[in-house]
């Protein structure tokens, strides 16, 4: 599957491609992508039942991930540095492991290998109030997990125009994504992926805690892992001036060589 794109900026190749997190899109990541494409090509995906993108009942993270690679050969590149976001960073994993030769860098942010033993059960009752009661019910829920009340407050704007995609999602697609990420656990896989990899975190992120990160951290061989005081799951949104400096190995002279990280 073709993915519905945006590429902004010029320079160096491969690009940067960035895959938002659940029930939003490619405008997720507006005021990082600022950031990025003063210095690379930045390209912004809807990820399969998203945005603008085909919407479909059914498919898992691997589909997901094929569909990326997909869109990058139409877009005309051979290999790119990868940053995904929660539902965003599970393909951005499952695709470091299938088409490896096709990435430059690996960025994986407020995210995670696996979310646990019930998953499958905690994201099908997510899918199934999703179908009984609308994405609106939702939004509060998401709301209190995306961003700290302060940041609320200051931005209501930019808050609003998110909520508004996220209760305008597909809903059969919602629930595909809800199994998808169930079923999703690439812990036996992560020691394959010899890309640069930066793993960063919200502090206070309660979808996909530190702990998680840590776990990436520790079975990816080149990762560094950062931790952001005071953020919550959307640090790119609430802290983009920061997520850009530190992505920023991943496309300097020397990536490719073990970056020093904050481990605790």
């Amino acid at each position: 599957m073709i993915l519905a794109s945006s590429v902004e900026g010029r320079g160096d190749t491969p690009p940067i491609v960035l895959l938002h997190s659940l029930a939003l899109d490619r405008s997720m990541w507006a005021s990082l992508a600022t950031e990025l494409s003063r210095d690379r090509i930045v390209i912004g995906l809807d990820l399969r039942g998203h945005g603008e993108s085909p919407k479909q009942k059914s498919f898992s993270i691997e589909d997901m991930a094929d569909d990326v690679a997909a869109t990058i050969d139409e877009l005309g590149h051979d290999r790119a540095i990868v940053v995904g976001l929660s539902l965003g960073g599970c393909v951005a994993q499952a695709f470091a492991i299938r088409h490896p030769d096709r990435l430059a860098g690996l960025g994986l942010i407020d995210t995670t290998a696996w979310y646990g033993p019930d998953a499958p059960e905690r994201w099908a009752e997510r899918a199934t109030k999703a179908r009984q009661q609308g994405m609106a019910s939702l939004a509060q829920f998401q709301l209190d997990r995306w961003f700290a009340a302060d940041f609320i407050d200051a931005n209501r704007d930019e808050v609003e125009a998110l909520l508004q995609v996220f209760t305008a999602n597909d809903i059969d697609s919602y629930a595909a994504s809800c199994h998808a990420l169930g079923q999703f656990d690439a812990r036996g896989n992560l020691g394959e992926i010899r890309a640069q990899t930066v793993v960063l975190v919200g502090e206070l992120d309660p979808a996909t805690p530190p702990e998680h990160a840590r776990d990436l951290a520790t079975r990816l061989p080149l990762a560094s892992l950062h931790v952001l005081a005071g953020a919550k799951h959307l640090t790119p949104v609430e802290l983009p001036g920061v997520v850009a400096d530190l992505l920023s190995p991943l496309w300097a002279d020397d990536a490719g060589q073990p970056m020093p990280g904050d481990r605790k």
